[in-house]
Formats: structure tokens, sequence, C-alpha cells
């Protein structure tokens, strides 16, 4: 029986407590003294002897209470520990402060190809075949710049320490090691927590449910895929929707943004580098988004702008999953899913001699065409709600509405920038606007559609009436090419055919436009 002695702390009592159950010759196996309580684990005390030690203990002063207790805390303690650590999928490995292993879980006898026992009281780094990594942690107080790369038994992982500390020194730590595949899922969480599939993209119009149903159908073939488009289109958008709705849906999504960083940087945080490949480099190296990204799918953003360097080599991996490390002897092999776009025209540059054609044919194995949004003119009003909505609980302010000619001059927009320049700008009003209404001259657009008429400085009316008919004007040309009749106008502009009729006479549309 086990059983919990609750007692008043004072000098001697553990003693006292102990004396009693030696004079009774039962066997004690294990105490655990946690004051005010004393654990006692007596296998040979039973039910009917617990009631005259029950007496007996409570007559040592300062003793309050005796009750038995199916486990030992510690013990508790103990196995709960040994079960989280064989529950995690990672190598965990305990270290005191001179370096010697002290715990290991099942991962780590794992990888390590030997028993846990066997690991316990090993040399921390003659284990991954380094004999100063020892020193190295230990002089460190346990802490290593995060990165730092080991090999075990063949294997590449990425070390992370955590210290123990004990009277303000390190006691040892605790070091948990992650294969760069791991890392590249936690990396995956952390960017893309609140990305979404298809149901993210938002629109209605014909020409975004065509891009869905093609979509759809790409993603779930497991080959290169390039997306076209202008700038601001949501090219990343689709590219991680399909990611979601692949096979792959459960391993990383990691992006490369090829226009954002040189051509040296972009090499390494593509295929990582080997150790001491150059100045400022990690110890260990560093692994790149091919190999964080294992089992997933790798976004390359901008495939446009790739030197012609990087060109060669990513077309190298792709012919046959294999590549170095920059500085590096060792080829390794991956499986990802490259997923490529640009708003460039690559057809141009392969004739022009700035982008390899054999690359160009591998990354072009599937397409999606992502269409500019005055292509989807259905969608505008859609998507300014929608960012209205997000711009509102953003600002923290009530949420708020567009005027009929607010609405009229965002259809009337050309959208050069496209999704990207539609939010923007509804950020812009929502933010500098405290109405409940956003009017037209709270978006800001005017002076650019009046731009994009004249050809220069737009020019300025002599009145009321004069401005309200240029807009009229304007926004009756942009829209008329697309819903060539009043009757189509009236349905897309919510108004009366009438009325449309009229102003198209008034303005000379088609025929005097």
């Amino acid at each position: 029986m086990r059983i919990d002695v609750l007692f008043a702390d004072r000098v001697g009592i553990a003693h006292e407590i102990l004396a009693v159950l030696a004079k009774r010759r039962l066997n004690v196996v294990a105490v655990e003294v946690d004051p005010p309580h004393i654990h006692i684990d007596a296998p040979e005390l039973d039910v009917p002897g617990f009631g005259a030690l029950d007496a007996a203990l409570r007559a040592v002063l300062g003793v309050e209470s005796v009750t038995p207790i199916d486990i030992l805390p510690g013990t508790r303690r103990r196995l709960h520990l040994d079960a989280l650590l064989a529950a995690l999928p990672d190598p965990v490995l305990a270290v005191d402060r001179a370096g010697r292993i002290v715990v290991a879980n099942a991962a780590a006898a794992t990888v390590a190809g030997r028993s846990e026992a066997a690991l316990s009281g090993a040399d921390f780094g003659r284990l991954f075949g380094d004999a100063e990594l020892s020193d190295l942690l230990v002089d460190n107080g346990f802490r290593l710049a995060a990165g730092q790369e080991v090999t075990l038994n063949g294997q590449p992982f990425l070390l992370d320490a955590t210290p123990i500390v004990e009277d303000g020194r390190p006691a040892g730590g605790v070091v948990t090691l992650f294969a760069p595949s791991r890392l590249g899922e936690r990396l995956n969480a952390l960017q893309n927590f609140d990305e979404g599939g298809f149901d993210r993209i938002l629109g209605e119009s014909a020409p975004i449910r065509a891009l869905k149903a093609r979509a759809a159908r790409v993603a779930a073939v497991d080959a290169p895929l390039l997306i076209l488009g202008e700038t601001g289109t949501g090219k990343e958008l689709i590219a991680h929707a399909c990611h979601r709705a692949s096979p792959r849906r459960d391993k990383p999504f990691l992006a490369l943004n090829c226009a954002a960083v040189p051509e040296s940087l972009a090499e390494s945080e593509l295929f990582g580098y080997a150790p001491g490949s150059f100045t400022g480099a990690q110890r260990g190296g560093k692994p790149g988004l091919l190999e964080l990204a294992h089992g997933g799918t790798v976004f390359l953003d901008e495939i446009g702008e790739m030197s012609p360097y990087l060109q060669a080599k990513l077309l190298r991996f792709l012919n046959d999953g294999r590549f170095r490390r920059v500085g590096g002897d060792r080829e390794q092999t991956v499986d990802v899913r490259v997923v490529s776009a640009t708003h460039r025209d690559l057809d141009a540059m392969v004739a022009g001699h700035s982008f390899r054609e054999d690359l160009f044919y591998r990354l072009n194995v599937l397409s999606l065409q992502v269409p500019a949004l005055r292509e989807r003119g259905d969608d505008i009003l859609l998507l300014a709600r929608h960012f209205i909505a997000r711009a509102c609980a953003q600002a923290r302010r009530p949420p708020c509405r567009l005027t009929v000619a607010a609405s009229a001059a965002l259809l009337a927009n050309p959208w050069p920038g496209n999704v990207r320049q539609l939010e923007n700008v509804i950020f812009r009003a929502v933010t500098m606007s405290d109405g409940a209404y956003l009017d037209a001259a709270d978006l800001e657009l005017a002076g650019a559609r009046m731009d994009a008429e004249t050809g220069g400085e737009p020019a300025e009316p002599s009145s009321w009436d004069e401005a309200a008919a240029a807009f009229e004007r304007g926004l009756l040309r942009r829209l008329y090419p697309r819903y060539p009749s009043s009757r189509k106008l009236a349905a897309r502009l919510h108004t009366s055919h009438t009325m449309i009729a009229n102003k198209l006479r008034k303005y000379g549309i088609p025929d005097g436009s």
C-alpha cells in the first residue's frame, strides 16, 4: 500500500514517521518527502494493517492525516514524462552540465540506432561525430544559434537547445533535433496559418468560375504548374489553393520571391548551403526551401526574374530531383512540387533569349491564366465590400457602405494594379474617412481616371454639371464594350433601361465614342 502522510513541518518529524513503520517491520521501498507531505510505498501494508498504522502515525506530534494513495507523485510524474517523450516524433535528449546524455526518447534512439539505455551516459558531441560539439553546447550555456545543423547516423538535423538552470547557472539542457522537413512544417504553419483553399478566392464572375474549375483539375495532378497573370491578381493565393487541393496538402508550402532577393541569396535560400561556404555562414550549414518543403510544394514567384545561372540549376533539379547545396559536394534528392508564377511574357523572353526555353517547357507542364480585375467586372463590388469589412475591423470602426457614385467610380476604374490596388484603395479610404458611407471622392480615383482619358493632366471642369457629364461619359465608354446594349448596361449598373438609353444617345455611344 502507498500512503500520504500530511504533517506540520518540524525538525525530525520525517525520521519519527519512518521509525513507526520500522518498528512494525514494514518494508519501505520508496519515500518522497515534499513538506507538508511524506509519501511512502510499503508493499507489505494491507487494509487490515492500515487501521493500526494510522493510529500509530497520528500519535506522532504534528501528523494531521494518513491517506491511502494509488501511486507516488514522483512516480506519476516520471511515467507521464516517459509517455510524453515516447509520443514526441522528434528526437529529444536531456544533457547534463558536463555534456553527457542523461535521457533520450524513443525517436532519438531509433535515429541513433541504439537503445535508450545505451544512449544514457554517452558524450553528446561524440554521438554526432563532433567531439567539439559538447564543449560548444556547454560553453554557450546550452544555447546554440537557431538552425545549428548536425548529422546523426547520416541524417541531417537542425538542433535546438533549451537550458536547465539551477541556482542561476546552467545545470544542463534539453536538446531537440528537427529534420528539415519537420522544420518546414513549422514554417508552413507560421506563414500560412490564415491561408485557405479555393473558398478564399472571392468572385462569381464567369472568368473566376472558369479559373477555379481549371485550377481544381490541375491541383490534383502532381506536375509542375505555371501561373500567369498581371501584378496584383492573386497568383500566390491561387498557388496556395492548388496546394491545399493537392495530395500534398498536409506537407509544407514554402515560397520564394525571385525578384525580391539577389542571386546569391536566392540560391542559398532555395538550395541551402554547406558548412563554411562563405564568411558569416552558420557553423553547420543551412537547409534550403527544397529540403524544408520535402513532400510538399515550393512556390517560385516572379520566376521571370530568375538569373540565367539559377535557371540552369533549377532545370537540373526539375529533371531528376537532385541538387547540391551551395559550396557542398554531396548530392541530395527531395520530393517537391514546383509551382511558379510570373507577370512577364515568358514566350517573348524565350524568343529574346533571356529565359531558357528548356526550363520554360519544364515549368509549363500545367498552366493557369489568372484574369485581370478589369476582365471580371462583376466581382469588383463584391471584392470592395469584402475589403471594406476587413478594413473597418482593422481600423476598429463601425462598418461603412459605398454610395452609388463610389460604386460607379470603382466599376469605371481600369485597375492596372488589379485586386491588390483595389484593396489598397479601399483600405486608404476607410482609414481616412469617418462617415457611414464612402463616396467617390473618398476613393481618390478621379485624378487617375481623368488622366487615363485625356492622356495628360486632368482637365479642370468649369462647372459641376460638366464634371458630372465627364464622369458619366467615361463610365459608359468603359462599360459599353463589355455590356453592349442598353438593357445589359442598365442591369449592370442597377438602374433603369430608359435612363441608360437616354445617356447613350446623349453621349453618342457607341457610334460617337
